[in-house]
């Protein structure tokens, strides 16, 4: 069974331990606590999954750091209950006081074999794909999403609706 590759990537507007852009890591432990209670969520990577890399939109003369998540999921609809709800959701709406305004995507999905660990290059040359060429079925975005056949698909709504609900559950 296929499952959902997913990165996250933003350029901090200060490097990390400025006042600017603490209020971000000062939420990671709430976030990541969430994470790993939401349904669908089956793991992410903690630094063995290769080596950290950037995207081509991280220009080291003129940015201080970045920011970027790999995570794996059953389904998009267990991802974008995660996202826009809960720690996650509050940190997501206040993006813009630590994270530059991307010219390029925030995030990339895409689907990967069950026995198919991604890595950073593969997460940023997906990014940089989508980007260049828009969703397709080799990465895609909420919008736009595609099934594990390639198809260009809708969120299911209903099980989006009872992603959030499970997971307000969990969080208790």
């Amino acid at each position: 069974m296929s499952r959902i590759a997913f990165f996250t990537y933003g350029i901090l507007r200060e490097a990390k331990g400025h006042e600017q852009v603490q209020g971000i890591f000062d939420r990671f432990e709430a976030t990541f606590s969430q994470l790993e209670k939401s349904e669908g969520f089956i793991d992410r990577d903690r630094g063995e999954w290769g080596d950290r890399l950037s995207p081509r939109f991280f220009d080291r003369d003129k940015h201080v750091a970045d920011l970027l998540t790999l995570s794996l999921w059953t389904d998009l609809e267990s991802v974008s209950a995660f996202a826009y709800r809960g720690p996650h959701g509050e940190a997501f709406k206040r993006r813009r006081e630590w994270v530059l305004k991307p010219e390029w995507p925030s995030y990339v999905a895409w689907w990967v074999d069950a026995d198919h660990t991604p890595d950073c290059e593969e997460a940023c040359q997906r990014l940089e794909y989508l980007h260049d060429h828009g969703p397709s079925d080799q990465a895609f975005n909420f919008k736009q999403p595609f099934d594990e056949n390639g198809q260009a698909v809708e969120l299911d709504r209903i099980r989006l609706h009872q992603r959030i609900k499970d997971n307000e559950v969990h969080a208790g």
